[in-house]
């Protein structure tokens, strides 16, 4: 059996035009507060307003900083201003356990050491590499 395996799932559908549905909603919402402005205020006091909304919108729908969107960069923005930023290190200790898994004594880390390999003890490990010689080998010619 064959299937199709989908392409190019990382990109949007474009719904309206050459719009997403995002990018769609995006631009509608600040036009739109845009719009509210313009029949709530006199005319002057409307583009103050809306222009830094209109623009706000026009941002989140296309503008990207380092390959990810705008919005995504303003949602981490709030989620790292909300989110604690106290961070405590806590110095763990170590429990050494027997065979049996009784608790021996506690170390803290730093007393622990990895055993230096001396000059006697490079002597005594060999790596070899078991090699069986053919009394015939195999050669270009044979072939």
């Amino acid at each position: 059996m064959k299937f199709q395996v989908p392409q190019y799932i990382e990109v949007e559908d474009k719904i309206f035009g050459p719009l997403t549905f995002k990018q769609f909603i995006y631009i509608a919402g600040g036009v739109g507060i845009a719009v509210v402005f313009f029949t709530l205020f006199p005319r002057f006091i409307a583009i103050i307003l809306s222009l830094p909304v209109v623009i706000f919108g026009f941002a989140l729908a296309f503008f990207k900083v380092n390959e990810r969107s705008f919005a995504l960069i303003i949602e981490d923005f709030f989620k790292f201003q909300v989110a604690s930023k106290l961070y405590i290190w806590k110095k763990e200790s170590v429990k050494r356990k027997d065979e049996d898994g009784v608790v021996l004594g506690e170390r803290p880390l730093e007393q622990l050491s990895v055993p230096k390999l001396s000059g006697s003890k490079l002597k005594d490990l060999r790596f070899e590499l078991d090699v069986k010689q053919q009394s015939n080998p195999i050669t270009r010619d044979n072939v």
